[in-house]
């Protein structure tokens, strides 16, 4: 991995407008919560956000490598602003994200239209990395450094839930998974400097915040040893109950759990904190125990269950969602049948599922017990219409309840209702207006009566 500026072609002038931009970002909450850093960074710039993407001045396509067809689809994007910068040599366009970590100079072999690109670590830099592309250079920022603390320029999509960042990278060696390789090493970020974040977000009226990390319950661990705890260790449940009595945050949330690491302590402390919504993030990715060793995950299906009983133990209502990869090389019929099993056993809220995708630089890619794309269309369909039905039968039980809604935004395919989501993360729609007439509005919470359901969302109407 490495930063260097590539000689181009000087360019003659140099608009000094900085003109419009556009993000379009492909894959994880990660890349959402980058995204809207560097978008906060362009309009700090000077940046407008355009109306549309062919009338940007400047194209930014924040990149995921976890699936094939994720990146053929960044690749035809780029075709179309390619064909844009031969009419208008002033666009710029940026790679950003995991494909771009991945691929690096290849991209710009491949693409030479493109002005810059950068992987996940250098989202910060982005105006310095700007500032070398409008002197004329096509910039390549790769190489695996320290993230720079200020992240407080994002512009945020939304006005009531925000994401925050609290640990960066991943340290495991999943042989399916190409992250390690494209996000780099762990780094915590400091509980003040997340305190810090949290609490300006609460002063500008938000409610909600979403802790994210690619394997969030490693929290901590890249840190020496601290006088946070009586272990002297910084872990997610400290961090959760120092940033709990923040006034004006109403709910939190945290993703993407590792069932390695989720520990009964984390689950005592969610089940005592108020703020802290019951709601679960776990993948398990395959009900067999055989697959799971030549994933390299570190636990057996046994382990995880008794990881989602003490859940339902200490908080029956709790939403369970995970996620899945079907066709591993070497699945037999057997083993999927076990991922089935878990599905049913376990009745997941909702259940993110794919095929494998051989990556680059993995292990699993060049093993040769590759199973067919038939397999895996078969296979995925079977998962996806088991979880369906799972999931309708779990949202059975919101029916005719009442349920305390955070309101988030109208409803972008129907003006006369609002949407937000329930403490389980169940998104609902209910009238902007209740019976009595009384309207409401973001930010607000409400009692809805649920009537009516389907496998991933609810309506209802205020009590």
């Amino acid at each position: 991995m490495t930063t260097s500026i590539v000689p181009t072609k000087q360019i003659t002038s140099i608009r000094t407008n900085r003109g419009s931009y556009w993000i379009t970002t492909f894959g994880c909450q990660m890349n959402k919560a980058d995204s809207e850093r560097m978008s906060g960074i362009l309009q700090k710039m000077g940046y407008q956000l355009a109306e549309e993407e062919l009338k940007a001045d400047l194209i930014l396509y924040n990149t995921c490598t976890i699936r094939d067809n994720a990146e053929q689809k960044v690749y035809s994007y780029l075709g179309r602003q390619a064909r844009r910068k031969k009419l208008d040599p002033h666009l710029k366009i940026i790679i950003a994200g995991c494909l771009a970590q991945q691929e690096g100079e290849t991209l710009l072999r491949r693409v030479p239209e493109i002005d810059l690109v950068m992987g996940p670590q250098h989202a910060n830099r982005l105006e310095t990395l700007l500032n070398q592309v409008d002197n004329g250079h096509q910039v390549l920022a790769t190489d695996e450094q320290h993230i720079y603390e200020d992240i407080t320029t994002a512009r945020r999509e939304s006005d009531i839930c925000a994401w925050v960042n609290i640990i960066y990278g991943c340290n495991e060696r999943c042989t399916y998974c190409v992250v390690p390789s494209v996000r780099g090493k762990e780094q915590s970020r400091t509980p003040q400097a997340i305190k810090n974040e949290i609490e300006k977000l609460a002063r500008i009226g938000y409610k909600e915040i979403t802790l994210l990390g690619q394997n969030i319950d490693a929290y901590g661990r890249d840190f020496k040893a601290y006088e946070y705890n009586q272990s002297g260790q910084l872990t997610l449940s400290y961090l959760l109950e120092y940033i709990h009595d923040i006034e004006g945050i109403e709910r939190i949330r945290f993703a993407t759990s590792h069932p390695r690491y989720f520990t009964k302590e984390l689950i005592n402390v969610c089940a005592k904190l108020p703020k802290v919504c019951e709601h679960f993030h776990i993948p398990f990715q395959s009900g067999s125990n055989q697959i799971l060793k030549k994933m390299a995950r570190g636990y057996t299906i046994e382990s995880y269950k008794e990881i989602i009983n003490y859940i339902k133990k200490l908080m029956p209502e709790a939403s369970i969602t995970s996620d899945a990869i079907v066709a591993f090389p070497g699945e037999t019929k057997d083993q999927f049948q076990e991922t089935l099993s878990i599905i049913k056993d376990i009745k997941f809220d909702l259940v993110n599922t794919a095929a494998y995708s051989p990556r680059p630089n993995t292990p699993a890619a060049l093993w040769p017990n590759q199973l067919s794309e038939e397999i895996k269309i078969e296979r995925l369909k079977e998962i996806n219409n088991l979880v369906e039905k799972t999931a309708k039968e779990r949202n059975f039980r919101y029916k005719y309840s009442s349920q305390e809604i955070l309101i988030e935004n109208i409803n972008s395919k129907n003006n006369s209702q609002l949407m937000g989501r329930t403490r389980t993360n169940r998104l609902t729609f209910f009238p902007r207006s209740s019976n009595n007439g009384k309207s409401y509005k973001p930010g607000e919470k409400v009692n809805i009566k649920i009537n009516e359901i389907r496998p991933f969302s609810l309506t209802g109407e205020v009590i």
